[in-house]
């Protein structure tokens, strides 16, 4: 398929990379000039990337990245034409995806939100989880493209319906995760060893997948990111909005935004999101460490 992929990020750079190794036509653009996908053309804007697309693919950072790209000057929207697909994997607000959806749609154009998860590993290994929302003729059309770049896809409604999962989903990572630094910090606090912690939570009902994948980096005092926290406190952002405008009260996730708002003051904001964890040490006094540390 002739592809446009928008944004070459974190996550974006490797679904492009994984899209033009399976054979599809792909151009790309991205916001900062120079980074290069093997295989694909390069576009000088998001305009000319679109021109002649069947898909136009973006992963970017955030609601007015996406409202940018699709309609700002240089923008997707002047390329358009019936029968195309908008697939987009960034995270943004579910209304406005229903917003950009109805826009893109007089035009005959398709749009599904196609948000993920699985992290960079599985951006990389082309593992990715997505979460779709979308009618299922589009979505089908997608398929060898899903194919391409993940190894699941979840059709979770009409458009906007994968949004809205995603915010639901990073609300418990965000909430797991929290409840996981601040046991580590008590039990640390305690004289409890963490590697064995970590041992007793794996054989217990307590284990969860946030913990598997963030124990080991924790205890190896590693916080490059593969999830940011500035992008984390966006989605919990967005969370709280959601909530907001549908009057549901989310008093955990509240405070845990508390915790990313004071972790980005300290200068974490590029970090994992794991750094919050710093945050908790500080106020106890202690580090966590590893049994090499």
């Amino acid at each position: 398929m002739r592809v446009a992929f928008l944004g070459l990020g974190i996550m974006g750079h490797a679904m492009a990379t994984n899209l033009a190794k399976a054979g599809h036509e792909v151009t790309v653009w991205n916001r900062t000039p120079g980074t290069m996908v093997e295989g694909a053309g390069i576009a000088p804007t998001p305009a000319a990337a679109a021109q002649g697309a069947e898909v136009v693919w973006l992963c970017v950072s955030d609601t007015a990245a996406v409202e940018k790209i699709l309609f700002g000057p240089e923008g997707v929207e002047q390329s358009l034409a019936a029968g195309m697909i908008i697939a987009d994997s960034s995270t943004i607000a579910p209304s406005a995806t229903v917003k950009f959806a109805e826009r893109v749609g007089a035009k005959g154009v398709a749009y599904v939100d196609a948000p993920m998860t699985g992290s960079k590993i599985g951006a990389a290994n082309g593992t990715l989880i997505f979460m779709v929302g979308g009618d299922e003729p589009t979505i089908d059309r997608l398929g060898p493209l899903f194919a391409a770049m993940g190894k699941k896809v979840f059709r979770m409604g009409e458009t906007s319906k994968g949004q809205a999962t995603k915010l639901a989903m990073n609300l418990q990572i965000a909430l797991i995760f929290e409840g996981f630094a601040e046991a580590l910090t008590l039990a640390t606090k305690l004289g409890v060893d963490s590697r064995q912690l970590l041992s007793l939570i794996d054989a217990t009902m307590v284990r969860s997948g946030v913990v598997d994948y963030k124990g080991p980096f924790i205890l190896q005092r590693d916080f490059t990111p593969n999830f940011p926290l500035r992008l984390m406190h966006k989605d919990i952002r967005l969370a709280l909005e959601a909530a907001k405008e549908a009057r549901v009260k989310l008093p955990a996730l509240e405070t845990v935004e508390e915790i990313y708002e004071m972790a980005t003051e300290d200068g974490h904001r590029d970090l994992d999101y794991a750094a919050t964890l710093t945050l908790l040490e500080k106020w106890a006094g202690i580090q966590v460490k590893g049994e090499a540390a």
